[in-house]
């Protein structure tokens, strides 16, 4: 018995009960139309008339009604908050496509078509169950009972059974058909594969944002923090015998924290979506590795470069990305190696950029173990997969060696 009076108790039937009358009543402009317009029509048989205008041309004007891109939103919206169920993973959203809108018109066909019939039978039901219910409870008239249909011999008992069973016909109609369209709306609303496509896009889109960021977040935070560990214990074993010197590292510490702070900023501004954090960019270039390496020298790394002078005039966007992978191959050294002598040859050759920074192993099981431990050259290599260049990164002989080359251009 509980489980029979359930959905007479349950919101979710009385949910998409209310869905279906919306469509009901949206289908009555239809329906008032089509009776204006009867008359106009060439067509002499009056029950031919009828069924052209109260169900062909109903359910063409629906369907043609349906296309509009807009009507795909609102009845997505629609489905979603009263159908419940699986329609509850539908997103709405305009139709995109002539798929979606064929679609969505045949949706919105069968929704008012649906919708139409249940809320008939909600108005007509109802009454006509009481009246069948109370039949054997009250003296009715002859011009009462013959308006129904029924003389006055007729037995009356069995008359509340037959209401009750019309009620709860008209439930499980009301169950049923909300429970079916909420099956189908996935089908009708949900996206088509043009949306799919297009999701799929946006999404690898901003993955691929996000692990740039990623990138960006590690090579200079990252960076700014091994130099800042660095340039703190220098100044701190040298700060009573070279005052000038303890001055010098913490004048350091401090622009590298400062920059690192403001691409930090920068990094969860974008994370954020925050327009206005993202219009000042910091992109630090080769212009900018005068200041890169002379932290990295207060750091107490001896650092010998030989940078060309032509690298300032590389392209922006290999520039950019030089700049990145110098940076952590500088940190890379500083944080597996230590303080040792590090060497970098930075220049162009034959329409590609040349990287290559060495410095001397360290103790077995050391540097040399170390440096391909973390995720900073998996980072490097992929911005020297995008820029289409070449890597190689491992001992050789007695130093550690890393190398990237890329080209100027795309495409050399």
């Amino acid at each position: 018995m509980t489980r029979v009076l359930r959905p007479l108790i349950e919101r979710t039937t009385w949910l998409r009960w209310s869905h279906l009358v919306v469509g009901g009543a949206l289908l009555m402009p239809y329906w008032f139309l089509g009776i204006t317009l009867s008359p106009v029509l060439p067509v002499a048989n009056k029950v031919v008339n009828a069924v052209l205008m109260l169900l062909v041309f109903p359910a063409v004007a629906t369907f043609v009604t349906g296309l509009v891109p807009t009507v795909r939103l609102l009845e997505g919206s629609l489905a979603r908050e009263l159908l419940k169920g699986p329609a509850t993973a539908i997103v709405p959203a305009p139709a995109r496509s002539w798929e979606s809108r064929v679609r969505a018109g045949a949706w919105f066909g069968v929704h008012l078509a649906a919708g139409v019939v249940v809320s008939g039978l909600s108005l007509a039901v109802p009454p006509f169950a009481i009246v069948l219910i109370l039949a054997p409870m009250v003296n009715w008239d002859t011009k009462f009972l013959a308006a129904w249909g029924w003389a006055d011999t007729w037995p009356q008992w069995p008359t509340p059974f037959a209401g009750l069973a019309s009620l709860a016909v008209l439930l499980a109609l009301i169950v049923g058909v909300g429970a079916l369209l909420s099956r189908l709306a996935p089908r009708f609303l949900g996206p088509s594969a043009v949306d799919r496509l297009a999701e799929m896009e946006a999404r690898a889109v901003k993955l691929a944002e996000r692990n740039r960021l990623a990138r960006e977040l590690h090579d200079s935070v990252g960076h700014a923090l091994s130099v800042v560990t660095l340039q703190a214990a220098a100044a701190g074993r040298v700060l009573d015998a070279d005052p000038e010197f303890a001055r010098e590292a913490l004048g350091a510490i401090e622009d590298s924290a400062r920059a690192a702070l403001e691409d930090l900023d920068h990094v969860l501004g974008l994370l954020r979506e925050d327009a206005s954090r993202t219009a000042a960019a910091p992109q630090a270039t080769l212009k900018d590795l005068g200041r890169l390496l002379e932290q990295t020298r207060i750091a107490g790394v001896k650092l010998d470069a030989d940078v060309g002078a032509e690298v300032e005039h590389v392209p922006a966007a290999v520039s950019r990305e030089a700049y990145r992978i110098v940076q952590e191959g500088l940190t890379n050294a500083l944080r597996h190696a230590g303080k040792v002598p590090v060497r970098l040859r930075l220049g162009v050759e034959r329409e590609r950029l040349e990287v290559e920074m060495s410095n001397p192993l360290g103790a077995p099981g050391g540097a040399a173990a170390d440096h391909g431990g973390g995720r900073g050259l998996g980072g490097v290599r992929e911005r020297v997969t995008v820029l289409r260049g070449e890597m190689t990164a491992g001992p050789d002989g007695d130093r550690w060696r890393f190398r990237v080359s890329l080209p100027l251009r795309s495409g050399t």
